[in-house]
């Protein structure tokens, strides 16, 4: 009785990333829909040393630099009211506008106040001394109406955090953009329900 040898394969794929001199490796740009503020902040811990010959890249070619990319986590409840955003750099809470002010308003509702009070209390967990709050509405009215409504509801989140964090030491940029940056289609009311929002980010020190 004889045998036939089996012949076990192994095999091992490099995957590269290079750029040919006729097109060089930028930097990633903020997207257009992304508001001033939100850049990527993360730096390539690791250098590689494109000499290597282990890397066997085509003649006349070279690495793209190297760097990391912010990880992103999100995190939305069921019925859409709050969002949350982890990234390597940045924490970002969105709160739906109508789970915070009556229609066309910008008094914060009681019930509004304890969203805004666990946000308060992650910012200090966080230990965040800088601290962003961005208002924003959908394309329905003028223009100027929207730029209007979202820099006073930013102010009336800010104003509830200012006194739930009591702390001089921590500074707020808030602004109103109206329906600039939409994160969903204006041309459905759930999409528009997701634009109007006020969103806060702050600076993510804790793991």
């Amino acid at each position: 009785m004889t045998t036939t040898p089996r012949l076990a394969l192994t095999s091992a794929v490099l995957l590269l990333v290079v750029t040919l001199p006729a097109a060089p490796a930028v930097a990633d740009d903020p997207g257009p829909g992304d508001p001033p503020g939100t850049e990527p902040t993360a730096a390539a811990p690791v250098k590689v040393d494109p000499t290597d010959p282990d890397l066997k890249l085509p003649e006349g070619a070279t690495l793209a630099e190297a760097k990391v990319l912010d990880i992103k986590s999100v995190v939305e409840d069921q019925s859409g009211d709050e969002r949350r955003e982890d990234t390597n750099a940045d924490v970002t809470f969105a709160l739906q506008a109508e789970v915070l002010f009556a229609k066309d308003s910008a008094r914060i509702s009681t019930e509004a106040k304890a969203r805004i009070a666990g946000i308060a209390e992650e910012i200090r967990k966080q230990n965040a001394t800088q601290v962003r709050v961005f208002g924003f509405t959908d394309n329905l009215g003028s223009s100027a109406h929207g730029d209007t409504l979202s820099k006073q509801r930013a102010n009336a989140v800010q104003a509830v955090l200012d006194q739930d964090l009591n702390s001089p030491s921590i500074t707020f940029d808030v602004r109103g953009y109206g329906e600039q940056y939409p994160i969903a289609d204006n041309s459905t009311e759930a999409g528009r329900k997701k634009n109007r929002r006020v969103e806060v980010t702050f600076p993510r020190t804790q793991q």
